[in-house]
């Protein structure tokens, strides 16, 4: 264990594990200080393992946002649920997240911790979203969680606020082995800017469409082009699976998928603090699902 007295550069990696909409995204958004993992109130929005990169003290903490670990049933669950224990499997600390505003304690988060135990790994706890919850709630659950497993440390915070923030990002800096970092000081993230303007626009596509639809779709990004102007223009192309879907995207006029863009686009232009022309075009492509080079551009293992 690496000694909060230690001085001198240290990195390594924490991954952000739980059941779905427990708030990892949100988390790691919190300690990077900026948004580098799609946030949505609907479950399974993050698909692919995602770093984003913070510094604390000489510290370069990297997390690694790995999709909801959930019960899969289609091929693109069962790769997504892979991604997550594969990056459970490799890190230097891992962080189970729980949403202790639940009524109860959920299967998934059981699941989870049975297989952590089975394969005999450490993990610290992270009770999410205390302000939604009552302190006699989440502290019973604590007790309840604690009883299932010997966790490392246990936090209670709320990643929308930031309570309990800057008290558990020192323990994890505090947890970096010696070394140089591994990526520029001034990084948030390691997202090429293509799969940042597609996931963004993902993220847009979740919080406007309703209910199934969202999970049949997937965003990609056809082309970049940098202008003399010194701005972008990007191409996006919008598949869904089924013909009829496109409709409800584009919307009367094309004025759905036109209001999606244009919140997609202010978003990507206040990231990359420049001007960006985002053309979005929506096709139907039944068979995305079982696209093996598109799990590859996800890093997901399309046989898992």
């Amino acid at each position: 264990m690496t000694s909060s007295t230690q001085t001198g550069p240290r990195a390594g990696f924490v991954t952000l594990i739980g059941a779905p909409n427990a708030g990892k995204s949100t988390l790691m958004n919190a300690m990077v200080g900026q948004k580098v993992s799609i946030v949505t109130p609907k479950v399974q929005t993050t698909r692919s393992r995602i770093r984003g990169i913070a510094m604390q003290d000489e510290a370069q903490i990297i997390f690694v946002d790995t999709p909801g670990i959930f019960t899969p049933k289609r091929r693109l669950d069962r790769a997504m649920v892979n991604a997550a224990w594969q990056g459970a499997a490799d890190n230097d600390v891992l962080l189970l997240l729980h949403d202790c505003a639940r009524a109860r304690l959920d299967d998934e988060t059981k699941m989870i911790i049975t297989k952590l135990a089975e394969q005999n790994q450490s993990a610290a706890l992270v009770l999410n979203k205390i302000d939604l919850a009552k302190p006699e709630q989440y502290l019973a659950r604590t007790a309840e969680l604690s009883d299932l497993f010997a966790f490392e440390k246990v936090f209670m915070i709320s990643a929308q606020t930031g309570n309990g923030i800057e008290d558990l990002k020192s323990w994890l800096a505090a947890r970096m082995p010696s070394g140089p970092y591994l990526f520029d000081p001034d990084d948030l993230s390691d997202l090429p800017v293509r799969l940042l303007a597609a996931e963004i626009m993902r993220e847009k596509l979740f919080l406007n469409l309703h209910q199934e639809l969202p999970y049949q779709m997937t965003v990609e990004t056809e082309s970049w082009v940098e202008r003399e102007d010194g701005s972008a223009e990007v191409r996006l192309s919008v598949f869904v699976a089924r013909e009829g879907h496109r409709g409800i995207v584009l919307g009367k006029g094309g004025q759905t998928i036109k209001r999606i863009g244009q919140a997609a686009r202010r978003e990507l232009e206040q990231a990359l603090e420049r001007r960006v022309h985002l053309i979005s075009h929506v096709k139907y492509r039944k068979d995305w699902m079982d696209d093996k080079d598109r799990y590859t551009a996800w890093d997901l293992d399309f046989d898992a």
